[in-house]
């Protein structure tokens, strides 16, 4: 072959450029054939997977169109109609997902056993550079994002169920709390719990796939000691249902949330309605409470954050003492971004215990009569450095946040809680944490028991994890589009959708409507579940 070289070489002989030239060829030689050889091994992989999808499919498939992921198209969740064909399987042209859904044997082959929870996502997330991200969401002001079916290059590889499921992260919380013997020491470890289960929201910008209805999702971690159940038991509103205890019986943990998100033009804000009980039988103790508001900003340009803003109070229901916490908003100059301050009360509203941090880092306990001295000392050291800067006029969410800054210590101050630190190569994976990385993972013997509306084996979600945008985009669309057909053909037959494993009623402590674990699920017995996927 021929080639053309456009680089000089003045101080050396003819000789040794040919040299030179010969070596750069033999490498790039060498490097066509690499890649070949890896062409050539994807290409039959691939083909070994068609002809086994083929082999076990229906006669017939639906195949959906799947428009690229960055055209920014998507249409209304509850109206929209998206175009589709019947056409027959063509041998070599099928994708592990075509059709009226993903073939058992395929999602087997994209999960290969596993010895050992893993510590990485099989692809890691895609740029987003590309995407005209106003284009999409000029439509959306002011409107609630969950009726609005969005483009799956706004997501991440998990269900919503899934990223409920993270609230178990820092179980060990409730296992203190359940040990101690002193009421005050357990409301300190479950209002710790409840900072915790927003932590893993730091630096995750990606919106998690709406659960469809009857979707659900198991996690039993014998290292942490619980089992989960969700399952999504409502659509409109979207509503999400939840039950965890402990494999020694020693707490249980439930709850249902309504997720309303919300589009204000420069930023997306997330507030989660809902009851979440916490129960300690031991102590014959039940705490509720619900979790502030989340926002993310600079939706549309410049550098993407999250604050958690609102207050929470974890009531024990027993002893009538709560825990009122104050998640700060940013405020001019990020000075109270992440933090979070608050008091333990007695029934009589007597402050005992004052608790401080951050979400995202720590959380303190100390006397208040030290707390109110510092905050007070802060403060007017704050106001002296306000007078000697002057103030600003930007508004805070279109400056990107300063670097996070520890939480100063007041002496004499408890750590009773700290954020576990993220692996190295989160960044890469959709800011995960470990605990995150290993919720969609589905090993073999898995399969044999978890349901079929387990969202693991959603192929919308499959396929994004492994890092093919288009497909997880056309699944998606599909998926929404028979959810939808779904709903029409009840509503002609006057069927009325029945939950499986929880049913609607008063939660038990405050009265507020709730959705209660119905039992049954841990029987696997899973006869007669919906064909969602």
């Amino acid at each position: 072959f021929h080639v053309k070289m456009h680089v000089t070489f003045p101080s050396i002989s003819f000789a040794s450029r040919c040299v030179c030239v010969c070596v750069c060829v033999c490498v790039w030689h060498l490097k066509l054939e690499q890649e070949l050889e890896k062409n050539k091994a994807l290409t039959e992989a691939l083909q070994i997977l068609a002809t086994e999808r083929y082999d076990t499919s229906l006669s017939r498939v639906r195949k959906s169109p799947t428009p690229s992921a960055l055209t920014g198209d998507f249409y209304d969740a509850e109206s929209g109609e998206a175009p589709c064909a019947d056409t027959p399987p063509q041998l070599g042209t099928l994708h592990p997902f075509s059709g009226m859904g993903a073939s058992l044997c395929s999602l087997k082959a994209l999960c290969p056993v596993l010895s050992s929870p893993r510590s990485s996502l099989p692809a890691p997330m895609f740029s987003r550079n590309d995407i005209s991200v106003w284009s999409i969401l000029k439509k959306c002001i002011g409107m609630e994002l969950s009726k609005i079916a969005m483009p799956v290059m706004f997501n991440e590889p998990l269900s919503f169920l899934q990223r409920l499921a993270e609230y178990m992260e820092h179980t060990y919380l409730l296992q203190q709390a359940n040990t101690s013997t002193d009421s005050v020491e357990r409301m300190k470890c479950v209002a710790a719990f409840a900072v915790s289960a927003v932590a893993s929201q730091w630096e995750r910008t990606g919106k998690p796939f709406n659960p469809l209805l009857g979707e659900t999702y198991e996690l039993i971690r014998e290292d942490l000691g619980f089992r989960w159940v969700s399952e999504q038991v409502s659509h409109h509103p979207p509503v999400s249902a939840f039950h965890a205890e402990g494999l020694k019986e020693d707490f249980l943990f439930h709850g249902s949330i309504y997720p309303k998100l919300k589009f204000w033009g420069k930023s997306v804000e997330a507030e989660p309605k809902g009851v979440i009980t916490l129960e300690l039988p031991k102590h014959n103790e039940a705490y509720t409470w619900t979790n502030p508001t989340c926002c993310v900003h600079n939706i549309i340009v410049g550098q993407l954050w999250i604050e958690q803003y609102g207050q929470v109070e974890v009531i024990n229901h027993k002893t009538g003492e709560r825990c009122s916490l104050t998640f700060k908003p940013c405020g001019l100059f990020g000075k109270e971004l992440h933090k979070v301050e608050g008091y333990i009360l007695d029934k009589s509203k007597k402050k005992l215990c004052a608790i401080y941090g951050k979400w995202t880092e720590c959380l303190y306990a100390v006397d208040p009569a030290a707390f109110e001295a510092h905050r007070k000392a802060d403060k007017k050291s704050a106001e002296e450095k306000k007078t000697k800067q002057g103030s600003a006029d930007e508004e805070p969410e279109e400056l990107p946040p300063p670097d996070a800054e520890t939480v100063q210590v007041i002496p004499g101050s408890e750590l009773i809680w700290r954020i576990a630190p993220r692996p190295d190569n989160s960044a890469q994976f959709y800011a995960f944490s470990t605990f995150a990385m290993q919720l969609n993972e589905l090993e073999r013997a898995m399969e044999e028991s978890i349901p079929s509306t387990d969202c693991r084996l959603r192929p919308d979600i499959r396929a994004m994890e492994v890092g093919d945008i288009d497909l997880s985009s056309g699944e998606k669309k599909r998926l929404e589009e028979k959810q939808r057909l779904a709903r029409k053909n009840r509503s002609k037959s006057s069927e009325e959708w029945k939950t499986k494993w929880f049913a609607q009623g008063p939660n038990p402590h405050n009265k507020a409507q709730d959705w209660l674990f119905s039992k049954g699920y841990w029987e696997r017995n899973y006869n007669q579940l919906p064909n969602i996927y």
